[in-house]
């Protein structure tokens, strides 16, 4: 009887786990970089790599074609982005969304906000506010910093829908934000970007994974379009 029960719960998780994903599409097939390119190229940099089925940017295997940041193909207006992250010590990264690829436009973080991505207690960045895992980089300060130790892996989630703005992190709503209106002007204004002509301003873009020069390791990345 136990391994009746046993199996029934199994069976109920896998379903579970199936619904809960409905509608998700992978943006990463955990085998390959199928899907992404460095930013204003057509190629991916040789500082990243695929490491037990996750995209791994080490800055030790970067060539003459250097890393940089990755982006999608692909370019999303709605959407549901989840994908887990982990940073070895001292490590800073970011998740840049609606980023616009153009060759007027030298770095993804020129047009893309971002979910920060980073080791809180080793890199400097930890000192800054609005600068630590989970914020909204340099615009909005995370509600709280359910952020896990150095070496383990987060879950992030990014909701963008007509303007409406959710960053979750291990489970937990940090950030909730209403884009291009009076108050995100205002956020901008007060903020690093605020004389960088087309940041926050793109309702089209592409998703990117920050190559900040240090170690960081993104997997399981899915979007659903909203």
């Amino acid at each position: 009887m136990k391994k009746y029960v046993i199996a029934a719960m199994f069976l109920f998780s896998v379903t579970h786990i199936a619904s809960a994903q409905k509608g998700f599409k992978p943006l990463f097939d955990g085998k390959t970089t199928s899907g992404w390119h460095t930013y204003n190229k057509t190629t991916v940099g040789s500082a990243w790599d695929v490491e037990d089925a996750a995209l791994h940017m080490s800055p030790t295997k970067k060539g003459k074609d250097g890393g940089g940041d990755l982006v999608t193909d692909k370019e999303y207006s709605n959407f549901h982005l989840k994908l887990e992250w982990k940073v070895a010590p001292k490590a800073n990264s970011g998740i840049i969304f609606f980023v616009h690829e153009d060759e007027k436009y030298g770095q993804t973080y020129l047009t893309g906000p971002e979910m920060q991505v980073l080791d809180n207690e080793g890199h400097a960045d930890g000192k800054i506010t609005k600068h630590r895992s989970g914020d909204l980089y340099d615009l909005v300060k995370s509600t709280s910093e359910p952020v896990k130790a150095v070496g383990e892996w987060n879950k992030a989630e990014i909701i963008a829908n007509k303007g409406k703005l959710t960053l979750i992190l291990n489970g937990v709503k940090v950030v909730n934000t209403t884009m291009w209106d009076d108050n995100w002007a205002a956020l901008i204004a007060g903020s690093k970007f605020a004389k960088w002509t087309g940041f926050g301003t793109y309702k089209t873009g592409k998703i990117a994974l920050q190559d900040h020069g240090d170690e960081v390791w993104y997997k399981n990345i899915m979007i659903k379009e909203l």
